[in-house]
């Protein structure tokens, strides 16, 4: 699944890199959520490939809501939602069904993801330095994870490349995301699966390329603080739902939530550099502000 509105290049070179799996058991389903560019229609009917279904649809329905299109729309036993502006490797398919006929019971599929940057070069980056140094499982080759300890790792830091995750269709269609959420709604879909007792695989061979872009959206909510906000009210949300489920340990680190609040601490400097009020008041109180619900 492909939930599409931005860069058409980037969502070209995305396409491209499906049609170049070294294994072609694969469909590409398309939903074009109104991007004003009319070139986009007869280009997908060019490439003359009846694997791939391209939908627009009529209205702008902004991305939790066609992200939940897209679950709706899915047919096969595995399924991935991807970024419209990231690249497979040619080995990713073949990965990711290994993996699934390795561990058929888990629900959710962690391959081996590397970074680049919007010119598609390699990129590091100090949130992706710490994933993978403070926060990311060690250890090599295929492991299953599950339970509280999952939900306090998680918790502790995303490690997570959300467009990269390869998830069973069953689980993610019944759980699906979670209304109202937009810069967390990856982990909240997950921490739902977990808390049912989900299992979730980690696969380190790499076959994915995460696409960090030093200005989008994300960085800008990020700079202006206002992701925070989000991200404080769904940790305090998750936290009494987690103590009730019996899950003292995770509910308490999703109470705290560190690496969110270092995460907001490292943006304080260049908030206060280029003088954006918003972000330094936002930024601050996510920092060192107690832990209630904005």
């Amino acid at each position: 699944m492909l939930p599409y509105y931005g860069d058409v290049g980037l969502m070209q070179t995305t396409v491209r890199s499906v049609l170049a799996q070294d294994d072609q058991d694969w469909r590409l389903t398309v939903v074009d959520d109104g991007y004003p560019d009319d070139s986009i229609p007869g280009w997908f009917a060019s490439l003359g490939d009846d694997r791939i279904t391209y939908l627009r649809n009529e209205e702008n329905l902004g991305a939790n809501r066609n992200f939940q299109k897209c679950i709706g729309l899915i047919k096969h036993e595995l399924v991935v939602v991807m970024g419209a502006d990231d690249v497979m490797l040619p080995n990713y398919v073949r990965t990711v069904r290994a993996a699934h006929e390795a561990q058929p019971n888990a629900s959710v599929i962690q391959p081996g993801v590397e970074l680049i940057d919007e010119n598609g070069e390699p990129a590091k980056t100090l949130v992706d330095e710490a994933k993978r140094r403070l926060y990311s499982p060690k250890g090599h080759g295929r492991q299953i994870f599950c339970g509280e300890d999952l939900a306090v790792s998680l918790l502790r830091g995303n490690w997570l490349y959300f467009p990269s995750l390869a998830w069973r269709a069953d689980a993610i269609t019944t759980v699906g995301f979670r209304e109202g959420l937009n810069v967390v709604q990856d982990l909240a879909l997950v921490m739902d699966l977990v808390q049912r007792g989900d299992q979730l695989v980690v696969d380190d061979t790499v076959c994915f390329q995460y696409r960090r872009h030093r200005a989008s959206d994300s960085s800008w909510r990020a700079m202006a603080g206002t992701r925070f906000i989000e991200e404080r009210n769904y940790f305090l949300d998750v936290a009494g739902r987690l103590q009730r489920q019996g899950w003292t340990r995770a509910a308490k680190v999703a109470r705290t939530h560190v690496s969110s609040r270092l995460h907001a601490l490292s943006l304080l400097p260049k908030a206060v550099k280029n003088r954006h009020r918003e972000g330094m008041r936002n930024l601050s109180r996510h920092a060192f502000g107690p832990s209630r619900p904005v």
